[in-house]
């Protein structure tokens, strides 16, 4: 190409040209291609070298002060802060989203674990079963809950309010879920490091008694509320606070408010005072720590609590509050161990015969007198405390019946809670002499009388020879003499006479049910037996000679009033002939007027009875009898250990005679049934005389005596319980 000259005026070509003559082909910055151009008037500042800082100016002792931000710069600020604000936003929103998903997940999961809501339902509560007294005072609860339903309406206002005010003050506010107060619980528990206040209201309580374990879960807390919703959609507040108050657990096997009333204080839920509904309510937190049988203390600070809670609320005064903490509840501690249990587990044995299964709420009026029922506790306990260690004896038993064969009172034992074995339904022991007054009865009815002579002198059986226990011998006596002296040999010359199985045959008409060996010593008294069904074929002799049947049942009806059952007069029929009954009364009040059971007393009334002492003093025993009342009474060891010399006419007519005394309290005076006066001799018996013949088995006699059919009294080395023999029992062919 030509290179133009300046001059020319023509076109001037550029030049590639450096300074230095080289060549420089590198694009300047503005020939760059770029979105964002730089200005042209601005250049790039180079960056000073670190020697070339110079520090600005200061004035001595003056801060310098920043240069105000321009408003451009203040909203590229908000900007930026508005930016992470959102960010966060955005990301809270859509964990919580992801928060809710999951957890509505986990909530249906558990609720598909639940029943469907259209079968669901409230579980029946488990029937209990109230016995009464004759005269219809409550005498015990039995079943699971330990006492009836009770309504709402039917309590004091201080119950339910004691129980909302320290459990769920917002009870009535809200649907099941108390927002407020689990959130209080949260925060509580969260500062507290652990879990020391819970978020539960009475609904959700319910829902757990009602339908799930008491498993401390996460799916069991879902499940739980679910179904308080579902019980505040079915049911009324009213409804749902009174299934609490029936189903919820007070502690010491009572659950439900009617069975703590009973088993702390002795009395309905109706009559609870405010302090003892202050201490009933505080024991749903922990019912078997706080209880107020095991824990008085803690029971009673923390029925405070109740009582100052129930006052911030308004439910009492001030005042109110100030005086039931000065006045604390008093726990009764008698009503569990009384003796009425033993006839409550009686009743409870019988009850399936008379109605079968059991599946409501049931009153069982039964024959029992309360007060007779206490005074023969009392007595028995009384005289073992007393004189039990003296004579080596630990245990014993009272039955009393009417003449119609009607329980009274009945006594298995000397301390419940100790020993639940009823020992005058279900121990059979030797009744001794006591037995013998079948063995008379059977030779009256071969033609003998109370004046028939019979000699009192050695007698051998086939290698078997009883004696006396004093070993001397009177020679020519009565049948009134020898059964008021309780002497061994003419009571076995007798059953020989009349023969064993004339024997067995009696005592099974007038009502022993137990099994009884025919053999020569049954005269003695070596068949086992207990004492009601003893006591029991007694009462033929108070009452002219008719048949009973023990019984303690009169009418089982439902709590609204239906009669299940109803116990009819039964007439079983003249089991001894009056001419009979009146010489067996003639020959037995001999025996409390001047033979072995002299020590009776009963004011105003003719009386007659048998003492009996079983081998080495192992058990005594004493029936006896008015015209109106027939008493039993034995004293023994359980693990058949024989006493210090303890025999029928001490300790046991002891006991009789307290009893008796309260059972014929205001009651008109009757005499013994028959002619009974004619056949009445005056007194032969010697006062030194009087001591009850324990049957005497010698080490040589006794295998003659197995070898004859006889079982002499031996140790029963079974335990410290004895245990009934199977089959073939009184009660077995009496109930069933």
């Amino acid at each position: 190409m030509a290179r133009g000259k300046r001059g020319d005026g023509g076109r001037i070509e550029p030049s590639f040209g450096t300074g230095r003559g080289g060549m420089d082909l590198r694009a300047m910055p503005e020939d760059r291609p770029s979105v964002r151009v730089a200005t042209p008037q601005k250049t790039r500042a180079r960056r000073p070298e670190p020697d070339e800082i110079q520090e600005p100016p200061r004035d001595k002792g003056r801060k310098a002060k920043a240069r105000p931000a321009s408003r451009e710069e203040r909203g590229q600020r908000r900007k930026r802060r508005r930016g992470i604000l959102g960010t966060l936003v955005v990301w809270g929103l859509t964990a919580s989203v992801w928060a809710l998903i999951i957890m509505g997940g986990v909530v249906a999961w558990y609720a598909a674990r639940l029943p469907p809501t259209h079968t669901l339902e409230v579980p029946p509560r488990p029937p209990n079963i109230a016995i009464v007294s004759a005269e219809g005072s409550e005498l015990a609860n039995r079943g699971d809950t330990g006492g009836a339903a009770v309504q709402l309406r039917s309590l004091p206002r201080h119950v339910p309010q004691a129980l909302i005010s320290i459990e769920d003050r917002r009870f009535y506010s809200h649907f099941g879920i108390d927002v407020v107060g689990l959130a209080r619980a949260v925060v509580t528990n969260i500062t507290n490091r652990g879990v020391s206040q819970g978020g539960s209201t009475l609904t959700q309580q319910l829902a757990k008694n009602l339908f799930l374990t008491p498993d401390r879960t996460m799916g069991r807390k879902i499940q739980e509320a679910l179904l308080a919703l579902w019980l505040e959609s079915n049911y009324s507040k009213d409804q749902i606070l009174e299934l609490y108050l029936n189903r919820v657990y007070f502690g010491a096997g009572a659950y439900g408010i009617e069975a703590a009333a009973r088993r702390y204080y002795d009395k309905p839920a109706t009559a609870l005072t405010v302090q003892e509904a202050a201490t009933i309510a505080g024991l749903v937190k922990a019912p078997s720590r706080l209880a107020p049988t095991r824990n008085p203390e803690a029971a009673e600070a923390r029925s405070q609590l109740v009582l100052a809670a129930m006052a911030e609320q308004g439910y009492i005064t001030e005042t109110v509050a100030k005086s039931a903490i000065a006045n604390p509840a008093r726990t009764n501690r008698t009503a569990a161990s009384g003796s009425i249990n033993y006839v409550a587990d009686w009743i409870m044995d019988l009850i399936d015969d008379y109605v079968g299964k059991v599946e409501t709420d049931l009153v069982v009026e039964t024959t029992i007198v309360a007060p007779l029922q206490q005074a023969a506790e009392t007595a028995l306990n009384e005289t073992l405390a007393r004189s039990g260690t003296r004579f080596d004896v630990r245990q014993g038993a009272v039955v009393t019946l009417g003449a119609d064969g009607a329980v009274r009172a009945l006594v298995g034992g000397r301390d419940y809670q100790q020993s639940q074995f009823n020992r005058a339904t279900a121990a059979r022991r030797q009744p001794g002499s006591s037995f013998k007054a079948f063995v008379y009865l059977a030779a009256l009815e071969r033609g003998l009388t109370p004046d028939t002579i019979r000699t009192d002198a050695p007698v051998q059986i086939a290698g078997w020879r009883p004696e006396n226990y004093t070993r001397d011998y009177r020679g020519e006596v009565t049948l009134t003499t020898s059964l008021a002296a309780s002497l061994n040999t003419v009571a076995v010359r007798l059953g020989t006479e009349v023969g064993p199985r004339s024997v067995v045959r009696v005592a099974q008409r007038l009502g022993i049910g137990s099994r009884l060996e025919a053999n020569p010593s049954i005269a003695l008294g070596t068949s086992e037996v207990n004492l009601l069904e003893l006591t029991g074929a007694y009462t033929p002799f108070a009452n002219g000679g008719i048949g009973v049947m023990p019984h303690v049942i009169t009418r089982i009806r439902t709590t609204n009033g239906r009669t299940l059952f109803e116990r009819r007069p039964m007439n079983a029929g003249q089991v001894v002939e009056a001419r009979h009954v009146g010489m067996m009364n003639a020959m037995m009040h001999e025996t409390v007027a001047s033979g072995t059971a002299r020590t009776v007393r009963l004011a105003g009334w003719t009386t007659a009875g048998k003492t009996g002492t079983s081998q080495d003093f192992r058990d005594a025993w004493f029936v006896g009898y008015t015209g109106r009342y027939v008493t039993g009474v034995w004293l023994g060891n359980d693990d058949g250990q024989p006493t210090k010399r303890l025999t029928g006419g001490g300790l046991p007519v002891e006991i009789w005679n307290r009893v008796m005394a309260e059972a014929h309290r205001g009651q008109q005076v009757v005499d013994l049934p028959g002619n009974w006066r004619q056949f009445n001799a005056p007194s032969r018996i010697l006062p030194g005389d009087a001591l009850d013949q324990p049957m005497v088995l010698s080490r040589v006699d006794a295998p003659a005596a197995r070898r004859a059919g006889g079982r002499p009294a031996e140790p029963d080395n079974r335990g410290d319980v004895i245990r009934p023999p199977a089959g073939n029992g009184f009660l077995d062919r009496l109930f069933r």
